[in-house]
C-alpha cells in the first residue's frame, strides 16, 4: 500500500514539473516573438508610429525617430508635419471612426528643415475585446520619387516650350499609320488647321488623293524629302520640304517630322527660271527666225505657181497639183511643230517629275539650236546610247539646261574664233554623248572652246558669276542649271584643259522601275 501511494506520489510530482516546463517554454517562445516583433518594427525601412485617439506617439520606429526627432508626449502633426493642429484629412481619425485602413499622401519637414513626401497607411490595433485602443501609422518615403517627378515636369514643360516655339511645323506620326499624335502651334500659322483638327487624323492628307501611296512609302524609308507640294486648309498649294527623324512618342515608335514652307523660294526660282527660258528664246532669234523661213518659202514658191497659173488660166496637171500640196502641208507641219516646240518650251513648268529619255531631250535641244550653230559654222556631233535607260525628270527644264550649256559652248568656240588669227587651229565641234553605267545616265557636252581656267572652275555655278563682257550675260545660266539639275537629283560638273575645251559631265540616277 504505502509503495503504491509513493508510486502516486511520484507521479504527480512528475506531472507538476512538465506542466512548469511547458509553461516556462511557452514564456520563452513569447519573449522570443516580442524580441523579434522589437526588432522587426524597429528595422523596416519606413516610418512607423502607434497612436492613441489624442494622436499622441505611443510608440515608434528607429527609421522614424532618425529622421524626425520626436519629442516625448508630441502629437503625430507636430512631430513630423510641424503643424499645431490635426491634419483636415486624417487617415488615423478615419480609422478610429470606422476601423478601417485608410491612406493618404502627405509632406512635412524632416528634422534638418528638408521637405520630405510620404504615402500613409493606416491600421487598427485592437484588445481582447475588440475595441481600437490605438492606431498603426506605416509612411513610405517617397521624396526621391516626387524629386523625379518635379524634375520631369520641368523636362516635359521645357520640351513642350521648345516644341511649340519651334519656327516650322512639327508633326510626331505614328510610324505605321502616320496618324498624327501630335503638333506644335506653328502648323496652324502655315496649314491653317488647329491641334484638335489635326490629332489622331492621317499626316497624307497634307497630300493630292492621287499622290498619297507614294509618299506614305517615302515618308517611312526616306529621312529627308525635297520640294513636295502641300495643301492648306482652304485649299491652297504650298511648297515644303520635309524632314523625317525616328523617334519616340508615349513609349511607342513614332516619327517627329518638320516642314519647311519654302513657297515664296520656289516661286521666285520658278519666275527666274522663267525669265531665263525668255531671254533664252530671244537670244535664238536669228536661229528660229531661219528655222522658220524655210518652210514658209516652200509655202511661198508653192502659193505663187498656183497663183500664177490661175491668173494664166493655165491648167494644173494633176501630178503637180498633189505634189505641190503635199509639200505645202508638210512644211506647215514642220513649221507648227517648231512653234509648238517654241511654245511648250516657254511655258510655265509645273514641276511634275515623269519618265524622261535623255536622248529625246537632247534632240529637241538641238531643234532649237541646231540651225544656229549651223549659221555660225559650228559642227554638231553626236555620240548617243542607243538604250539609255529612263530618268524621273522635268523634259522642258532639262532641255532648258542643255540649251543653256549648248549656248555656253557655241559663246566659247566664238569667243575662241575672236583671238585666233587666220587659220582656225582646230575645226569648231560640239559633241553631245549619252552613256549609261553604275546604275547612272550620264550626258557629256564637250566644246572646242578655250576651256575654263583652274581659278574660276570652282566659281562657274555661282549666281551672278559670268566671263562675259557686260551686257552678254547674267551669269544665272549655269546657277539655274545647277539648281534644276539638282532638283532631278543629278550632278553637274565641268572638266576643262586650257586649248583644249571644256566638257559639262550631267549625271542622273537610273529609274527604278521596279
Amino acid at each position: 500500500m504505502v509503495h503504491i501511494e509513493q508510486i502516486n506520489k511520484k507521479g504527480t510530482h512528475t506531472d507538476a514539473n512538465d506542466k512548469l516546463s511547458e509553461e516556462m517554454n511557452r514564456q520563452y517562445q513569447l519573449d522570443d516573438y516580442e524580441d523579434v516583433y522589437k526588432d522587426l518594427f524597429d528595422l523596416v525601412p519606413c516610418f512607423i508610429t502607434v497612436q492613441n485617439s489624442g494622436y499622441e506617439l505611443l510608440r515608434y520606429n528607429r527609421e522614424f525617430y532618425e529622421t524626425f526627432d520626436p519629442k516625448p508626449g508630441d502629437r503625430c502633426y507636430k512631430a513630423y508635419k510641424g503643424r499645431t493642429e490635426k491634419c483636415v484629412i486624417c487617415p488615423v481619425e478615419m480609422t478610429f471612426e470606422d476601423g478601417k485602413p485608410h491612406w493618404s499622401e502627405e509632406s512635412g519637414p524632416n528634422k534638418d528643415g528638408d521637405i520630405l513626401h510620404w504615402v500613409v497607411r493606416t491600421s487598427p490595433i485592437k484588445n481582447s475585446k475588440g475595441e481600437i485602443v490605438a492606431v498603426m501609422e506605416m509612411c513610405l518615403d517617397i521624396t526621391h520619387k516626387k524629386k523625379l517627378e518635379g524634375e520631369l515636369e520641368v523636362s516635359e514643360k521645357k520640351y513642350r516650350a521648345i516644341f511649340n516655339n519651334i519656327p516650322n511645323p512639327l508633326f510626331v506620326l505614328d510610324t505605321g499609320t502616320l496618324e498624327i499624335l501630335d503638333c506644335n502651334g506653328r502648323v496652324q500659322t502655315v496649314y491653317g488647321y488647329s491641334n484638335k483638327e489635326l490629332i489622331n487624323r492621317s499626316f497624307l492628307m497634307f497630300f493630292k488623293s492621287e499622290e498619297r501611296e507614294d509618299y506614305s512609302s517615302m515618308l517611312k524609308s526616306s529621312f529627308f524629302i525635297s520640294q513636295v507640294k502641300h495643301l492648306t486648309k482652304n485649299g491652297r498649294e504650298i511648297f515644303v520640304n520635309v524632314q523625317i527623324s525616328p523617334s519616340k512618342h508615349l513609349d511607342q515608335d513614332s516619327f517627329i517630322v518638320t516642314t519647311s514652307n519654302i513657297t515664296q523660294h520656289v516661286e521666285m526660282e520658278q519666275q527666274l527660271i522663267q525669265t531665263s527660258k525668255m531671254a533664252t528664246l530671244g537670244e535664238m532669234a536669228t536661229g528660229v527666225a531661219h528655222e522658220l523661213n524655210q518652210p514658209l518659202s516652200v509655202i511661198k514658191t508653192a502659193s505663187d505657181f498656183f497663183i500664177r497659173k490661175v491668173n494664166k488660166n493655165e491648167e494644173i496637171e494633176d501630178d503637180t497639183l498633189v505634189t505641190l500640196s503635199k509639200k505645202i502641208g508638210n512644211n506647215v507641219d514642220r513649221a507648227t511643230k517648231i512653234i509648238n516646240h517654241l511654245r511648250e518650251f516657254g511655258r510655265k513648268s509645273d514641276r511634275i517629275l515623269e519618265k524622261v529619255q535623255v536622248n529625246d531631250v537632247l534632240r529637241k535641244a538641238h531643234g532649237i539650236m541646231g540651225q544656229q550653230l549651223k549659221l555660225r559654222g559650228i559642227v554638231f556631233g553626236w555620240d548617243l546610247q542607243a538604250d539609255l535607260p529612263l530618268i524621273m525628270a522635268d523634259s522642258v527644264r532639262l532641255e532648258q539646261v542643255i540649251i543653256n550649256l549648248l549656248m555656253n559652248a557655241r559663246d566659247a568656240i566664238e569667243e575662241k574664233k575672236g583671238k585666233i588669227s587666220g587659220d582656225k587651229l582646230s575645226e569648231d565641234e560640239i559633241t553631245l554623248k549619252t552613256i549609261s553605267e553604275d546604275d547612272l545616265v550620264k550626258i557629256e557636252i564637250r566644246d572646242t572652246g578655250p576651256g575654263i581656267p583652274k581659278n574660276i572652275k570652282d566659281k562657274i555655278f555661282e549666281p551672278f558669276f559670268t566671263t562675259k563682257q557686260i551686257g552678254k550675260g547674267t551669269g544665272l545660266g549655269l546657277s539655274i542649271s545647277y539648281g534644276i539639275i539638282k532638283d532631278f537629283e543629278g550632278r553637274i560638273g565641268v572638266v576643262s584643259n586650257k586649248d583644249q575645251g571644256a566638257c559639262f559631265v550631267i549625271t542622273f540616277p537610273i529609274l527604278d522601275e521596279d
